[in-house]
């Protein structure tokens, strides 16, 4: 580092990151401990998806810090982990939702 002033933007910026990082793992965590993504919806799931990619693109196209780049590869880390949830865990039609409704009922509701 040049200076202390340096170090310092350095050192908060890598705690930026890593809290960003820390920010993003809760979901994983109540993913696998449900063994149920209904509570993540498709929606959320495209702009995530849309978000890392262009990401990604950023990355490697604009002239940015090594730890930016990294940052941007820890968030594709975090979607597969997601995406992989999505295809392991089943959505459990029988689990009452945050409305209180059930989306087998309303399933049987929708075909009479």
């Amino acid at each position: 580092h040049k200076s202390w002033y340096s170090w310092l933007l350095s050192s908060a910026v890598g705690c930026v990151y890593t809290f960003g990082f820390i920010m993003m793992t809760p979901q994983l965590f109540i993913n696998y401990k449900l063994k149920s993504v209904a509570h993540l919806p498709w929606r959320a799931m495209v702009y995530k998806f849309l978000n890392t990619i262009i990401d990604d693109l950023f990355a490697f196209v604009i002239k940015m810090p090594t730890l930016h780049r990294l940052s941007c590869f820890r968030d594709d880390v975090i979607f597969l982990i997601y995406i992989y949830q999505r295809w392991a865990y089943s959505v459990d039609r029988t689990r009452v939702n945050e409305y209180g409704l059930v989306a087998k009922d309303m399933d049987e509701v929708a075909g009479e």
